[in-house]
């Protein structure tokens, strides 16, 4: 039997004192007032135990943040753009002026059912990533299938930085070629500088070295070799060795699943440019402060480097950028580590105002 049932008892059906009854079974006399008074008015339900949960919650979001979390969410999905909890998060602080947690946006999406569960999926702290340490140090390069409105098949060529993800080309053509391949790179040269190495799969547009020793090298490795560029091909059988470029393949795939079908091979390089901005300037990109406390940002084809600070050297983090407003934030606290604007004239730009010679004491 409860405390409560036996108090009870002990007052209406035995006829004890309040104070006498508290005394007894140890509890204070305003608690045996108030049980009987819950007695009196909920009868045998005045046993049960009540719940604990605080009347107020000031720190919940308001249905109206919710709602519209769950409206961003939808509205990006159905334009096939990224969806996930750090790019909502952006879109509420930039457009909306609302700082709202990774983690509250995530629990939000899974109460509303627009999170799909996978308990099977390898988790991501199994695989073993390898990551260019630097822009420019290695691009990786592939091409996928797309067809136009008439069921027309076409190609796309798609050059990607290994160390930022950074989209440096994505052209479309009838059918990826060798020369194809080979202008291509010489026009991404041009804008973004000589790369040290390449990573590609082995298709013959890309090499010759398992075409027999006939023909030597294509067009494309004739280039790599003019300007002393490092090429690397992915072990045959091992897709994942170019997965940067393939995931990128999902990602563009999926936004132009979300716009109208193209009926032209200009028109759908319209579309891809549309994207190529979108996905350059308007998303959350994943990176690492380097040993020597810098960021290292491309813009407009020029690599700039940002300080953030020593002690925060070797530092993943989230780079939120528009325009050329950037926003550093830690990725595993959310703490924000800078923010600035960026200077598109220099390629250093320093945490403060850069020092100079100290200025002299005037003179009494």
């Amino acid at each position: 039997m409860s405390k409560a049932r036996l108090v009870i008892t002990a007052v209406l059906v035995e006829g004890r004192s309040q104070s006498q009854v508290a005394r007894d079974y140890g509890v204070s006399q305003g608690w045996v007032s108030r049980l009987l008074k819950r007695y009196t008015l909920e009868g045998p339900a005045a046993f049960e135990p009540r719940s604990r949960r605080p009347h107020t919650s000031p720190t919940r979001l308001a249905q109206s943040t919710i709602d519209l979390i769950i409206d961003i969410r939808q509205t990006l999905v159905s334009k096939g753009l990224d969806a996930g909890p750090h790019t909502i998060a952006w879109h509420l602080e930039h457009h909306h002026r609302l700082h709202v947690s990774v983690a509250s946006i995530s629990r939000h999406l899974a109460a509303a059912g627009l999170v799909a569960p996978s308990p099977h999926k390898r988790p991501k702290s199994s695989y073993i990533r390898f990551a260019a340490e630097q822009p420019n140090q290695r691009w990786q390069a592939d091409f996928t299938h797309w067809r136009l409105a008439n069921g027309t098949h076409v190609e796309i060529l798609c050059w990607l930085d290994d160390h930022s993800r950074y989209a440096l080309s994505v052209t479309a053509h009838h059918r990826i070629t060798g020369p194809i391949v080979a202008d291509e790179f010489i026009k991404t040269v041009a804008k973004h500088g000589i790369p040290y190495s390449t990573l590609t799969d082995n298709g013959m547009v890309f090499t010759t070295r398992f075409a027999g020793g006939k023909g030597g090298r294509n067009q494309y490795e004739a280039q790599l070799h003019r300007l002393g560029v490092h090429q690397i091909n992915s072990t045959p059988n091992h897709p994942t060795t170019c997965g940067k470029v393939e995931r990128f393949h999902q990602t563009l795939k999926k936004w132009l699943t979300g716009q109208p079908r193209a009926t032209t091979l200009t028109q759908l390089q319209t579309q891809l440019d549309e994207f190529l901005n979108e996905y350059t300037h308007h998303r959350v990109r994943r990176d690492r402060i380097d040993h020597y406390a810098k960021l290292t940002l491309r813009h407009a084809g020029r690599l700039h480097h940002i300080g953030v600070g020593r002690t925060h050297a070797r530092t993943h983090v989230l780079v939120l950028v528009q325009h050329l407003d950037i926003r550093i934030i830690n990725a595993a606290t959310g703490e924000l580590l800078r923010q600035l604007t960026l200077d598109p004239t220099r390629d250093y730009q320093p945490r403060g105002v850069p020092a100079g010679r100290p200025k002299k004491k005037p003179e009494p």
